[in-house]
């Protein structure tokens, strides 16, 4: 081979090399264009139309999500009301259990009373027994927060009694005040669930 030849075969693959060169090169600012076009896009502002789309869809997303916060709490509240209603249906049932309970020894005191009353000669006895039996009973109800109003020359208050007779009073400093129980008034709790009716002097 000559040396024109030689030369010839080195500038054709020059060219070729700087060909494919190009070429790698206009590839590679074609990448990087399509990549600036599309951080173009992307960075672009949206149109309006655009803009309510996507604030349509984050207003569906945020009712869907409190729609079911709803759902829970309208459940929790559905089960919480039926549990109060069977709490207080119970109560209501059973809220005297403890009083009857205190009161059953007395009971069974007032059934030995009357059974040794058929056989008993000795009157006092008889009356010393009951009196013990209503003493124990007020005392358990007592325990239950039950209290006897009291009237014994109390003034009247007709928050707590009930006249039922006005009479002429024996003494001046009686006029005004209660000189007769006719009913014993009881408070439960501090609440009157019986007025004392009583006898009031003038």
């Amino acid at each position: 081979m000559n040396p024109k030849e030689k030369e010839n075969i080195y500038e054709e693959e020059l060219n070729s090399k700087n060909t494919q060169e190009e070429v790698a090169e206009n590839e590679e600012n074609r990448e990087e264009g399509n990549a600036c076009e599309e951080n173009a896009q992307e960075e672009a502002p949206l149109t309006e139309e655009e803009r309510l789309a996507r604030e349509l869809e984050e207003a569906n997303k945020t009712i869907e999500e409190q729609k079911d916060k709803y759902l829970r709490l309208a459940a929790e509240f559905d089960n919480y009301r039926r549990r109060t209603m069977k709490e207080k249906a119970e109560l209501i049932l059973n809220g005297g259990e403890k009083t009857i309970d205190s009161i059953l020894p007395t009971v069974d005191d007032f059934e030995r009373a009357l059974k040794n009353m058929e056989t008993a000669t000795d009157v006092a006895a008889v009356r010393e027994g009951v009196e013990l039996i209503y003493n124990k009973f007020m005392s358990a109800l007592a325990q239950n927060g039950v209290k006897v109003i009291e009237t014994k020359e109390k003034a009247l208050d007709t928050d707590y009694h009930e006249a039922i007779a006005v009479i002429p009073a024996p003494d001046q400093s009686l006029k005004g005040k209660i000189l007769d129980c006719v009913q014993t008034g009881y408070m439960l709790n501090d609440k009157v669930i019986r007025h004392a009716k009583v006898v009031v002097g003038e």
